[in-house]
């Protein structure tokens, strides 16, 4: 199986890239807005470009894959909210563009990253796919508009397709500056000595899921006999997720642990976009392609941790 994925120079690319590179051909296209060239797979077919580019389409085609993992993207909930005109055009009109491309490049298999942000509130925890949408933030309409995109390109065709709403993905490699996951930035803080801040009261909780856990789902998605899109309980879309709710601040107590940060935490104002619990129920992914988050939190942030201690 020839499989490319767009964003494959980032944090959860590139991750994917260096487990499919074992059994498939791999490409990528990557403008390394926030990827790294050094996250490029050696073995990987490269093309340096922005997914809106004119050439999107003919680089797609010169590499003719059979898959599609679609993961480049404005992941920004705060960039979004200072250009929202920006986050849409690459969330949403990349979305279609790269559903385009794909199908017309002969591609039998696409799967698109989406984001628990298309829920916004929850009025039940954990969220089935079913679930009522109602984003809170222009990230969160755009991931949801791109999933409609994807669907209104494909459905008349053959393709096989799927959105994977991630929750909140952490792990090695995740970039503090960038998309700025609560575990990276905190990471990034301990290992520099810096007192890490908690914003709003720390209670708000969210569904950790790591990362190389996120890479098992997509992997799984690639080889199911399964036809995702026909899935009639919420749609084609997938939960990729642990459906467990872990508050900030019990996140900071474990990351204590392993850096033997005395000090307390600093406290912040909520933020603009923040919902106050957050769980998305997996059982889907795993009655349609077999897949289970395996990776405790623990495991996951000593993981992370050592990661970017090494790295400093």
């Amino acid at each position: 199986m020839r499989v490319l994925v767009t964003g494959g120079a980032g944090f959860i690319g590139s991750n994917l890239v260096d487990v499919l590179v074992r059994d498939f051909e791999v490409g990528v296209v990557d403008d390394l807005s926030t990827g790294k060239a050094e996250h490029v797979n050696p073995k990987v077919w490269f093309k340096e470009m922005d997914i809106l580019d004119d050439g999107f389409a003919r680089a797609l085609g010169e590499f003719g894959p059979d898959a599609v993992v679609h993961l480049a993207a404005q992941p920004s909930v705060a960039a979004s909210l200072l250009d929202p005109d920006r986050d849409w055009e690459v969330n949403a009109e990349g979305t279609r563009r790269v559903a385009e491309a794909a199908r017309d490049a002969g591609a039998v298999r696409v799967y698109s990253a989406s984001s628990a942000a298309v829920y916004g509130e929850p009025v039940e925890l954990p969220l089935p796919e079913s679930a009522q949408k109602d984003p809170l933030s222009p990230y969160g309409r755009s991931k949801l508009a791109s999933e409609e995109l994807l669907a209104s390109e494909l459905a008349s065709s053959a393709v096989d397709f799927a959105s994977l709403r991630f929750s909140n993905v952490y792990g090695p490699r995740q970039d503090w500056r960038g998309e700025g996951g609560v575990v990276a930035v905190f990471c990034a803080a301990l290992v520099a000595g810096r007192v890490p801040t908690i914003f709003g009261s720390g209670k708000q909780t969210r569904d950790f899921v790591f990362v190389g856990d996120v890479v098992a789902a997509i992997g799984a998605a690639l080889v199911s006999d399964s036809r995702l899109r026909d899935d009639p309980d919420g749609g084609p879309a997938y939960n990729i997720s642990t459906g467990q709710q872990t508050s900030v601040e019990a996140l900071a107590k474990v990351l204590r642990s392993f850096s033997g940060f005395a000090e307390p935490y600093n406290y912040g104002p909520t933020r603009e976009g923040d919902i106050e619990h957050s769980a998305l129920d997996p059982r889907k992914a795993r009655s349609d392609f077999g897949w289970d988050a395996r990776v405790s939190l623990e495991n996951g942030l000593e993981q992370t941790y050592r990661w970017f201690l090494g790295s400093e």
